[in-house]
């Protein structure tokens, strides 16, 4: 695997050189394979990307090529999986985001760096507050619009944007304006590919960083676990990086959406169809698409086949059918968290914290409402919520 920037064969090192020498055939994007005269030895990357004619070729002399650090939002991670430590070698260079970092003088460990040349651009939103850096890698110019039109239309247009084409070579080409300045330029004026740009982030509102987030960051019918109990809920759920949760009858899928803010996984399974159309507006407003699947479909039926979970979260319709269901799926040290507003679901947890054990958390919360002139408490609905780890 050899990295390559815009400054192509002269950027290499020996033995970069030397390995692609040496090679019976480069595999590549055509853009790297001009940039190295791979010539007839040259093979670009099938479209859709697949390793296999890689694969297919070992223990033969290959190269692939990637741009800059084949490691980082490149192919190295994919092809490494598929081969033992002896078959490949990595000749890497300094990345985009280092090439960009180091024009703009950010210091990369106080930037985000995302690719977004092959993923959503709402996966920033829970990146941008004011002052942030981030530095993202885009398909091409033509994503360039969408995405100033995404960040006007989220409060972010008093933002610095910096556009970079072909960075690290002599095509290299910077333009720099506020993202309400610079966006009626670019559909005119399109960006050459390779594309990255770099965001130094103005305006908001920034998305908290912790869990019970404001309801109206998410569509709903009224069906949501409120902020207050969602921050609780997702307390004694005790999400970590990599850790997949089951949210069953989800709603509008707040608790999964915040589970997987979190850094993990989740199936959202809702069985009526206009939630189902809200599940996904959450789960696309976020940059969830790649952490959150949707199952439209009921529960218990809807878990058989579903990968084992760490945690499960049931905010409406438990009963024992389904907790009789739930018992051969969970695996040891599995989370169950069940909220409960209705007295017959009450009664059926107090039931099972008196035979299994776990914990019974009684809520009782008011908000403040006008009364006249005046303001007055006013109670929402007791709920119970039982915790309990298999």
């Amino acid at each position: 695997m050899i990295g390559l920037n815009e400054d192509g064969l002269a950027g290499l090192n020996p033995p970069a050189q030397q390995a692609l020498a040496g090679a019976a055939v480069i595999v590549g994007a055509p853009r790297h394979l001009e940039l190295v005269q791979a010539g007839r030895r040259g093979q670009p990357w099938p479209v859709p990307l697949d390793t296999a004619p890689v694969l297919a070729r070992r223990g033969q002399p290959t190269v692939v090529l990637a741009s800059g650090d084949p490691f980082w939002f490149g192919v190295g991670g994919t092809l490494a999986r598929q081969l033992a430590p002896q078959e490949w070698r990595c000749h890497g260079q300094p990345s985009t985001f280092s090439l960009v970092a180091a024009h703009l003088g950010w210091a990369l460990e106080h930037t985000d760096c995302l690719g977004l040349h092959a993923s959503a651009i709402e996966q920033l939103l829970p990146r941008l507050a004011p002052g942030r850096q981030l530095i993202a890698l885009l398909q091409g110019g033509a994503a360039l619009p969408r995405l100033a039109a995404w960040l006007q239309a989220e409060g972010w247009g008093a933002s610095r944007l910096w556009v970079g084409e072909a960075v690290g070579g002599a095509r290299a080409r910077w333009r720099s304006a506020t993202v309400d300045r610079l966006a009626p330029t670019l559909a005119g004026d399109p960006a050459q590919a390779p594309v990255c740009v770099a965001l130094q982030a103005q305006g908001g509102p920034a998305l908290p960083s912790v869990a019970g987030r404001a309801d109206d960051w998410f569509a709903h019918d009224g069906q949501i676990t409120k902020a207050p109990v969602r921050a609780i809920t997702l307390a004694a759920l005790a999400p970590r990086r990599g850790a997949l949760l089951w949210d069953v009858g989800a709603g509008s899928g707040s608790v999964g959406v915040e589970w997987c803010l979190a850094g993990g996984r989740a199936y959202a399974i809702e069985q009526q169809a206009a939630r189902v159309q809200n599940i996904e507006h959450n789960r696309q407003r976020f940059g969830l698409q790649a952490a959150l699947t949707v199952v439209h479909s009921a529960a218990p039926q809807a878990l058989a086949g579903l990968p084992a979970p760490d945690a499960v979260f049931v905010g409406g319709g438990f009963d024992l059918a389904l907790w009789q269901a739930l018992q051969p799926l969970l695996p040891p040290g599995c989370r169950l968290v069940v909220n409960a507003v209705a007295l017959q679901t009450q009664a059926l947890l107090l039931q099972l914290h008196a035979e299994v054990g776990g914990q019974l958390l009684q809520l009782q919360l008011a908000q403040a409402q006008p009364l006249g002139r005046l303001h007055s408490w006013q109670a929402a609905r007791t709920l119970v919520q039982w915790s309990w780890q298999r």
